[in-house]
């Protein structure tokens, strides 16, 4: 579309002649317009076709937004006026998570890759999870296939596009290599079997996420031959649980087949800590920590009233009949910043932090300290702001929380004029991380935003 959009002295511009910035300015305000409330269609298939062109349109901006992410990325520009990677100050920027990001510039890179998906996606032809799904697809095609095999592989799946979403995008790699060489199909069929073994063995993972409200997401990938017995594992359970649904009472509500597997995974966690199977971690048991006062948890573990501490691993508030299953059946670590029952400097005495001083850093800084990031504390070391080579003491007051990334960032150099990030520690505020001169001449301090959320009490 090629319209008049404006005049710059008595001369019309086209779409043409904007640069990108100003086009986003533009589109920003067609977006304004359209959330206004007026009902402006006559019927409902105007409505109808409306929202689909509104996936169109939204599947066009993705990407352009990934292939933006990935000029970036490609350019170094984050690095070169910030310090740090895309993933980084996309995340600080935007609020995004790094996961997120990272994903973000992960599928700018793929659509690079091929340009007949990524032309497909530009004009809204190709959402942009059809558009993942067939990148992938497009990587697992056998590597000995030549230009004009893999060419046409991709001019196909576009096509298949238009009648499959991306789950059945997904199955058509089997395809493609029969269509594109039928006298090698199972052998290639039998080696691509191989390769996936390897890749789901190599991609294996098991990753913990706290929703905010309550909840934590587990996500994870296995290999379906140590999935099976899993599966197997907690269908035992299910079934065991389902046979005992009869027996209920007839008004308790009734469970759905994902909440009694979930209850399933719950009841295996509890047959295993009952029976005392779970190896020792770091030289100890298993133990759940706590932090909150001890007053608090005299008051709370006897009355009805709500938790006023939160769970170590995932900063989530407890109420107090879960604490009190806890206290019957947990090890309880307390932790008081500051008490007299643990050791928070050691001085000279020793370079590694005591385990009294990492359970504090953890409740102190919640993670990496470094804006942006959003690693867990247990991912994170124990950075000396002086560092130890240095005369740098093992104490709360010379410590944070960063990541291995931002560690090597921040790590103070032995050349005393190198610019570099520098982490400082106020007596009354959280950690300050500030920029390098050839970033900000300034040099003003940025605070992770986990510091400037509102608190729990």
């Amino acid at each position: 579309m090629s319209g008049a959009v404006g005049s710059v002295a008595g001369m019309e511009l086209t779409f043409e002649q904007l640069d990108d910035a100003a086009l986003v300015a533009v589109i920003d305000a067609a977006v304004s317009a359209l959330t206004d409330d007026r009902v402006r269609l006559q019927n409902g298939q105007q409505r109808l076709q409306l929202l689909v062109d509104a996936v169109r349109l939204d599947a066009r901006l993705s990407a352009w937004r990934s292939a933006l992410a990935a000029e970036v990325e490609q350019s170094g520009v984050a690095v070169a006026e910030h310090g740090t990677s895309t993933v980084t100050w996309l995340a600080d920027a935007t609020c995004m998570t790094r996961r997120a990001a990272g994903r973000l510039v992960i599928e700018g890179q793929r659509l690079t890759r091929f340009p007949t998906v990524a032309a497909a996606a530009a004009e809204g032809c190709v959402l942009p999870e059809q558009a993942q799904a067939i990148t992938q697809v497009l990587d697992g095609l056998p590597t000995d296939f030549d230009t004009d095999q893999l060419r046409q592989a991709e001019e196909l799946m576009v096509g298949f596009a238009d009648t499959h979403n991306a789950h059945d995008l997904r199955s058509l790699s089997r395809y493609l290599v029969e269509v594109l060489d039928p006298d090698t199909v199972q052998a290639r069929e039998a080696a691509r079997l191989e390769r996936d073994l390897r890749a789901a063995k190599h991609n294996r993972h098991l990753s913990f996420d706290s929703d905010g409200h309550g909840s934590v997401r587990i996500r994870g990938s296995l290999p379906v031959v140590d999935a099976e017995p899993f599966i197997r594992l907690i269908d035992s359970y299910t079934a065991h649980a389902a046979r005992g649904i009869d027996r209920l009472d007839p008004l308790t509500e009734t469970t759905t087949p994902a909440q009694r597997r979930a209850d399933a995974l719950t009841a295996m966690i509890d047959r295993h800590l009952a029976q005392s199977l779970a190896p020792s971690h770091g030289g100890d048991r298993p133990r759940v920590v706590v932090a909150m006062s001890y007053d608090v948890l005299v008051k709370t573990a006897t009355d009805a009233g709500l938790l006023h501490g939160h769970l170590l691993g995932t900063g989530e508030p407890i109420a107090a009949s879960t604490l009190r299953q806890l206290l019957c059946d947990a090890d309880i670590m307390p932790t008081v910043l500051g008490s007299r029952s643990a050791v928070l400097d050691v001085g000279r005495a020793q370079r590694l932090v005591t385990p009294a001083i990492r359970a504090a850093l953890e409740i102190r800084d919640g993670g990496c300290v470094f804006p942006g990031c959003d690693k867990a504390p247990n991912a994170c070391h124990a950075h000396h702001i002086m560092p130890w080579w240095a005369g740098g003491v093992t104490a709360l007051h010379n410590l944070v929380l960063v990541c291995p990334h931002h560690h090597g960032i921040v790590e103070p150099s032995h050349n005393p004029t190198a610019d570099r990030w520098q982490v400082r520690l106020p007596a009354n505020g959280p950690a300050h991380v500030i920029p390098p001169r050839r970033v900000d001449p300034k040099q003003t301090p940025r605070i992770h935003n986990r510091f400037t959320a509102p608190m729990r009490t």
